[in-house]
């Protein structure tokens, strides 16, 4: 069966058999058994959408792909609604009319549901955790607990049993040195870009696997039913495609992060979506505008709407979270080895990105620095706010911190600042303008190597990212800023370290600031 022979639902579907049945030994022909595409544990709109797409169009070539959501502690099913609503809505908005599942127990695979499996296999099953699983990595290239001498090869958090081998990978994040000599008939490609999800496009037609609309005028599509029904599910994975695009782009008003990769594949899905014999009555009438590429009589699909209506549901969702959820939605960590430490066991390791926040792993290895950093789309007063006091939001952050045994916390956060409360016409200039803040804690102050990794950070950091001194960005906010620049002097002499910023250049994403505070504690 060719890809798009099968709409995504059913895709899904059948993936989600092809896993079970790989579980319980009935697929036994290593030819056969799957490759699990796996997106990063951020687990946002670009990776969850990069890891679909991918397994989408490579199932059964030559072997099954089935898409793996890292998401460790959150079943598919209710719960994933609630957190990652902007998937949701993108599922929504381009499979529509079609009716969606509701039970998506039965269509989308995470880490959690997978670990669940394990506990229901029977006790003889020799299988796992013996055998490394084949996996393609996308919107990474790192697993985060490396095998102690097998390239390529790792665990993930949640899944400490099951082995990885890493054959392939698309990611737009900086390189870690992680992945093995990758075969020529998988897929590699790292590359700076917007969205991951431009890469898989682009991979994915390197290929072969997504073929673009033929040029020639003079060769109109086919009327017959199949090729109407391929047609049709062509244009909701190019819709779905396009979503985490125009979401990590800004609906391409984000200039500094928009590449030729980006537009070109905005420019591949959107002569699919408006392809002749595509436009009228398949897609989402809330979604139809006046624009150019349809069909005489038809109106052209609007992105611009996609775009309004994930982003929407994307912000309004943390609403709805407790503050831990809130710093746990968009988190990543890392585990660098200090090059104090790491000279004393090998010194051409120093300063190398671990990964191995196993304490099972490297039992003879220095102690790493285990750095966590969370995205946040609001800013730091809401999120006091929503603590209640900021003292509350500390206790928080650092339960967060101890919960996951983290030396360093960062917390970034990325938002429309409503007004400035400096001076009336800085206020005028700053009015809805893209903003940033900065927050850098280390829960012991008695971890020298982690203050002094942070504080070789901040040096850099003032040039690199233009660090300023925190300030209220709107004028509700000027009270929590007020009352948390307090307690922070007060609390200088405190056990913990804290750090408390606006971020001036707007243009460095935390694809930028994690490189630069691995780096900063490696150097140490």
């Amino acid at each position: 069966m060719r890809a798009l022979d099968r709409s995504l639902f059913q895709f899904l579907a059948q993936s989600l058999q092809t896993h079970h049945r790989f579980l319980t030994g009935r697929i036994t022909r290593p030819e056969d058994t799957p490759i699990y595409v796996i997106g990063n544990p951020s687990a946002d709109l670009d990776s969850i959408i990069s890891a679909l797409v991918y397994a989408y169009f490579t199932h059964q070539h030559p072997r099954p792909h089935v898409p793996l959501i890292n998401l460790a502690d959150v079943p598919s099913g209710p719960e994933l609604r609630r957190l990652r609503p902007e998937f949701i809505e993108a599922l929504r908005l381009a499979t529509h009319p079609e009716q969606q599942p509701k039970d998506l127990h039965n269509h989308i695979l995470t880490v959690a549901d997978f670990a669940a499996h394990l506990t229901h296999l029977p006790e003889n099953n020799g299988r796992f955790p013996s055998t490394p699983i084949d996996a393609i990595l996308v919107d990474w290239n790192a697993l985060p607990n490396r095998h102690p001498t097998a390239r390529g090869q790792g665990t993930l958090p949640g899944l400490s049993d099951i082995t990885f081998n890493v054959v392939g990978c698309i990611d737009h994040h900086a390189d870690e040195h992680f992945l093995p000599p990758i075969a020529a008939d998988q897929p590699f490609l790292i590359q700076p870009t917007g969205s991951c999800t431009s890469l898989v496009v682009s991979m994915l037609e390197r290929m072969g696997r997504w073929v673009s609309q033929p040029s020639s005028p003079s060769s109109p599509p086919s009327t017959t039913e199949e090729d109407t029904r391929r047609r049709h599910h062509g244009k909701q994975l190019s819709k779905l495609a396009l979503a985490p695009i125009l979401i990590d782009t800004a609906n391409f008003t984000a200039k500094e992060k928009v590449t030729d990769a980006d537009t070109l594949s905005y420019s591949f899905l959107r002569a699919k979506i408006n392809s002749v014999g595509e436009c009228g009555g398949s897609g989402s009438g809330e979604l139809h505008g006046n624009g150019a590429g349809a069909a005489a009589g038809q109106q052209a699909w609007d992105h611009n709407a996609l775009y309004r209506l994930i982003a929407h549901a994307k912000e309004n969702s943390l609403e709805l979270l407790t503050v831990d959820e809130v710093l746990g939605r968009d988190y990543k960590e890392w585990v660098v080895v200090p090059s104090t430490s790491s000279k004393k066991k090998n010194e051409g390791d120093a300063g190398k990105v671990s990964h191995s926040s196993s304490p099972d792993n490297h039992q003879n290895a220095p102690r790493g620095v285990k750095i966590g950093i969370c995205s946040v789309v609001k800013s730091l007063p809401w999120v006091i706010r929503k603590a209640d006091t900021p003292a509350r939001f500390w206790e928080v952050l650092e339960t967060f911190a101890a919960q996951r045994e983290l030396d360093v916390v960062v917390v970034m956060t990325a938002f429309s600042a409503s007004s400035s409360s400096a001076t009336e016409a800085e206020g005028k200039e700053e009015r809805g303008r893209f903003a940033r803040e900065l927050l850098v804690c280390v829960p012991d102050r008695n971890r020298k190597v982690a203050v002094e990794g942070v504080r070789v950070f901040v040096e850099r950091a003032q040039t690199a990212l233009g660090l300023e001194e925190w300030r209220a960005l709107s004028p509700d906010d000027e009270d929590v800023v007020r009352e948390v620049r307090v307690a922070l002097e007060r609390e200088s002499t405190t056990d913990i370290w804290k750090g408390v910023w606006v971020q001036g250049d707007v243009s460095k994403s935390r694809k930028q600031v994690a490189p630069l505070l691995r780096e900063a504690v490696g150097s140490v």
